[in-house]
């Protein structure tokens, strides 16, 4: 279908007078990568090191454009590094346990200069098909001057990541606020807050952390709770909970696992439904498993909750001017809303339409058909991204391998 398009679209003068130009055709000889984010770097790294070289083409105009252009100033990696590396390449032995936001930035760069991928920037994927009958993927891009670019490849990895766009709900009455409203994604900092209400939509670790940061800069913080939700502490016994975590699975049950983090949470920080922060009836660790919800790691929001600098809110139920209508009646005046409404994948090919990840769960989301390969959607983080590369790399080097055996007889 896309070669009869393109086929009209060669003959076509007006076409042609539309978009100035023929689109450009290059050959990749290995693997395309869509998306320059810790995923795409992983799977590129773990090729070169078995001599599969890949071409990595990017829609902004950085690598890993989530952590450089969407995140807030003083976030820091919420679990120790050690669980935070990619393949091949560990951390500076000077950085900290939970590196910064900058660090993190320095490390990726680090890793795609350490293994010379040079992704191809400012280019958008509008759309893939695999052909039949060549036995190719077609990948067409659009480049930062609309400028159009089809790329031919045997192997096509999605790596566009769990975060690929923001979660912005609909809520009665947006336009008639008059206030600030932003997603964190276009939040650094809370110095333009200063003594301002500010309603935090989303009581994920993102909006306890931006909570936190607005009471540090003399706001004055309410946080929309409308689900239950773990909280534990980022550390229990001199050791971070998840690493903890990851040791006890290692001997005892899921389940047992859930109980000794609720006992030694509720020990460290107390009852949380006292707060208005119910907990679910799954423990943390089975409901990660079951939906992929993450549990919260506390870095001190919660003492701020309880000495009253951050109030506890019900869901909205609609706006009006500098107004905020919650769902028990109650209506409070606000000068700003952050929308902590995380982020979500916007992939559609070997992927779910109803939340964008791989229809097959973990362990078996990364492979589809035809040579598609799918690297950062297990829910784990940065550590299922690196299981899900080198499965990639490992698997492409085995098909490459078995057809120049083809080849040769």
């Amino acid at each position: 279908m896309l070669e009869r398009i393109e086929g009209k679209h060669a003959h076509d003068p007006l076409f042609d007078k539309i978009m100035n130009k023929s689109p450009r055709f290059v050959s990749v000889p290995g693997p395309v990568i869509v998306g320059a984010g810790p995923s795409g770097l992983a799977v590129a790294a773990c090729l070169r090191q078995k001599g599969v070289l890949s071409m990595v083409l990017e829609r902004f105009s950085c690598i890993a454009s989530l952590w450089q252009l969407k995140t807030y100033d003083r976030l820091r990696l919420h679990l120790p590094k050690q669980f935070c590396e990619l393949p091949l390449m560990g951390f500076p032995g000077e950085f900290p346990t939970y590196p910064t936001r900058q660090q993190f930035i320095h490390y990726l760069e680090s890793y795609a200069q350490k293994f010379e991928i040079g992704p191809r920037f400012n280019e958008t994927v509008t759309h893939a098909e695999y052909d039949k009958v060549t036995g190719f993927w077609r990948v067409k891009t659009v480049g930062k001057k609309t400028e159009e670019t089809v790329y031919r490849c045997r192997w096509l990895v999605v790596a566009t990541g769990e975060n690929a766009e923001a979660v912005v709900p609909e809520i009665d009455g947006m336009g008639e606020f008059g206030g600030d409203i932003k997603h964190t994604s276009f939040y650094k900092g809370g110095e333009e807050f200063k003594g301002k209400k500010v309603l935090v939509v989303g009581c994920g670790n993102s909006g306890m952390e931006v909570c936190l940061d607005l009471c540090d800069h003399s706001a004055k913080p309410s946080l929309v709770v409308r689900h239950t939700l773990h909280v534990l502490p980022r550390e229990m016994l001199g050791k971070s909970t998840f690493g903890m975590s990851m040791w006890l699975l290692k001997w005892l049950p899921l389940r047992l696992v859930d109980r000794f983090l609720l006992a030694v949470s509720r020990l460290t920080l107390g009852d949380t439904a006292r707060l208005g922060l119910d907990r679910p009836e799954l423990g943390p660790l089975e409901l990660k498993n079951l939906s992929g919800k993450t549990p919260v790691l506390d870095v001190g929001t919660l003492a701020k909750i309880k000495s009253g600098d951050i109030k506890i809110c019900p869901g909205i139920k609609k706006l009006k001017r500098h107004t905020v209508e919650f769902i028990e009646g109650k209506t409070e005046n606000f000068d700003a809303i952050i929308l902590a409404t995380g982020y979500k994948s916007n992939e559609r090919d070997m992927f779910s339409e109803i939340d964008g990840f791989p229809t097959k769960p973990f362990p078996n989301g990364w492979k589809g058909e035809c040579g598609l390969y799918a690297v950062g959607f297990t829910k784990r983080g940065i550590l299922g991204a690196s299981v899900d590369a080198k499965r990639i790399a490992e698997d492409i080097e085995r098909c490459r391998n078995e057809e120049a055996v083809e080849n040769v007889d």
